[in-house]
């Protein structure tokens, strides 16, 4: 089983006639910006169900449409509605001219921004290990030991480190 796809346009029609869309995006992703009216339930953080009885169909989004496609099968067992994945996700939604609300979140994802650190992290060991000293080297294996620590634990030492930056405070409550 899996998720068929479908367009904004399509997508839009559905939800007028009563479907619900779900953003499977994480709440830093959200946060950015999101499909009004849209409920929130973030993949790592999934129920076993969702309550959607009497609704005529379920269209799961993330940012681009790979992640649902990725969790398609987990996605679709979620309920015994109709079942979609929203082609393109939210920026396929956005450039159809289609509606969302801004929060403003930061402009990246903490996903990206963790990869993009240690692919900075990493390239910044690789210039300095040939052109300074090998080792620096030590910096890739260092980026390398931390994506392996992640997969392993689930848990993310640099994208903690990174949820307390200025620039993802940006409209979260005052704690």
């Amino acid at each position: 089983m899996t998720l068929a796809p479908i367009d904004g346009a399509d997508a839009r029609r559905l939800l007028d006639r009563g479907a619900l869309l779900v953003d499977i995006r994480e709440e830093d992703e959200r946060r950015r910006f999101y499909v009004p009216g849209s409920l929130h339930a973030p993949i790592s953080q999934l129920p076993r169900r969702i309550g959607a009885r009497g609704v005529p169909a379920v269209i799961f989004l993330c940012d681009c449409g790979v992640e649902t496609l990725d969790h398609a099968r987990r996605l679709r067992g979620l309920t015994t509605a109709a079942a979609f994945r929203l082609e393109g996700g939210i920026q396929a939604w956005r450039r159809a001219g289609l509606p969302v609300a801004v929060d403003g979140g930061p402009a990246i994802g903490l996903a990206r921004q963790v990869e993009l650190a240690l692919g900075a992290l990493s390239l910044l060991g690789l210039a300095l290990g040939e052109l300074v000293h090998p080792g620096c080297l030590a910096l890739s294996a260092l980026a390398g030991l931390a994506l392996i620590r992640s997969g392993l634990t689930g848990r993310c030492g640099l994208a903690n480190g990174l949820r307390r930056m200025p620039w993802n405070q940006m409209g979260l409550p005052a704690d």
